[in-house]
């Protein structure tokens, strides 16, 4: 289904046909920049996010014959708050809706890290989550099972160190896999008392179809639980939707 008024353009992100379009998300400090940096050598380009004092970078890479245009997110720890950076990250996967989102983690405190992956899980589930500075992780003894991870999350887990190129192709090859619809996901969904899952099915029900067609609703349903004024705001911006009683 095409964006309406095409929302990408609006991200200052231009691609051509058949360009895929993969947003790269991660908390500060997980070496997201160097693996940027890796993934697109010379072919960058930097500025301001529209409307924001936010720094935006954006690449590109070639992989298999496909031309991939990634988009650095501003490092962020959550996606419910409302600094710029936030902002900037939670509006570009809500509504360019990248064709693949990789979270970037590092491996030596996952525990920290896997907020953000579950709240973009919510968003989207075209995630891939990349495990970084594993070189690190070896050096302080601590392993991580992939496998049982990639099983917990519904989502493939690909291990890299950036620093020195390890596991970049096989990123490359994940990401080619996952836009062409070679894997498919089943990303792992937060489960809420009843009372709060009931009141997200009826809420869900309720929202115009504008909305329910290009974003998850359930996302959508928690952010009005939560009132967050905000991002309803965001939505009614985007979509041109007039005024409706989500809130009242």
């Amino acid at each position: 289904m095409s964006l309406p008024d095409d929302l990408r353009s609006r991200f200052n992100v231009p691609v051509n046909p058949g360009t895929a379009i993969i947003a790269l998300a991660g908390n500060p400090n997980t070496g997201k920049s160097t693996l940027f940096n890796a993934l697109t050598g010379l072919k960058q380009h930097t500025g301001n996010w529209p409307g924001k004092t936010v720094l935006q970078a954006r690449g590109s890479f070639h992989y298999a014959g496909k031309e991939y245009v990634l988009v650095d997110l501003p490092g962020t720890y959550s996606l419910l708050a409302n600094s710029p950076e936030e902002r900037v990250a939670r509006d570009f996967l809500c509504f360019a809706r990248p064709d693949a989102t990789v979270v970037v983690v590092d491996a030596t405190c996952l525990e920290r890290n896997l907020n953000l992956v579950l709240q973009v899980l919510e968003i989207t589930g075209r995630v891939i989550v990349c495990a970084n500075m594993m070189d690190e992780a070896r050096r302080k003894k601590i392993y991580i099972d992939l496998d049982a991870l990639r099983e917990e999350l519904g989502v493939p887990v690909v291990a890299t160190e950036a620093r020195n190129g390890t596991g970049l192709t096989a990123l490359k090859e994940m990401i080619h896999a996952l836009v062409g619809g070679r894997i498919s996901t089943s990303p792992r969904r937060l489960t809420y008392d009843p009372a709060i899952e009931a009141a997200v099915a009826g809420l869900e029900e309720k929202l115009p179809a504008a909305i329910r067609e290009q974003i998850s609703g359930r996302w959508v349903a928690l952010r009005v639980l939560d009132q967050d004024r905000f991002i309803m705001e965001r939505i009614r911006a985007f979509y041109h939707l007039p005024e409706w009683g989500c809130f009242s």
